[in-house]
């Protein structure tokens, strides 16, 4: 009898042991992937976000919403590189609407500025020859080096 009650207590302990990691989260749909629209100014920029896909725009992508925002990178050769931030908002819905997520702005777009020339190498400077000294021509002033004379009193 005593066996019994401790085999009962054992079950029991381990069936509330199973319990206590059980969640609800396991139940709730993961949401549908959101299509986000790239455009490029010229088009055929490689867009890539920092979720994962990307693609060659004009072009729309599917990507999980993430709890946070995530950007969009624009590159292309011959341009500077354009990261634009994407916000995620979600609206959890109430009785009479589901729960939906967007994102803003959609379509993302970005406006490719072209790249400087690349930098020129600079030579060094060639220093001027030294010119040749002149002759000194005759100065109504006295040379400095001259001994000064003091006239006859």
């Amino acid at each position: 009898m005593i066996i019994s009650r401790v085999f009962a207590i054992a079950v029991a302990g381990a069936s509330l042991a199973g319990c206590s990691t059980f969640s609800m989260d396991s139940f709730k749909p993961t949401p549908p992937p959101i299509q986000v629209q790239l455009e490029s100014v010229p088009p055929g920029a490689d867009a890539t976000t920092s979720v994962g896909p990307g693609c060659k725009t004009p072009c729309s992508v599917a990507v999980a919403a993430p709890d946070a925002g995530f950007t969009v990178t624009f590159a292309m050769p011959r341009f500077q590189p354009v990261t634009v931030p994407v916000q995620v908002i979600r609206d959890p819905g109430d009785f009479t609407t589901p729960a939906s997520v967007t994102v803003d702005p959609n379509p993302v777009v970005a406006e490719l500025k072209p790249a400087g020339p690349p930098p020129r190498k600079m030579r060094p400077k060639k220093k001027p020859k030294p010119a040749a000294a002149a002759p000194a021509a005759a100065s109504p002033f006295p040379s400095p080096a001259a001994p000064a004379t003091q006239p006859a009193r």
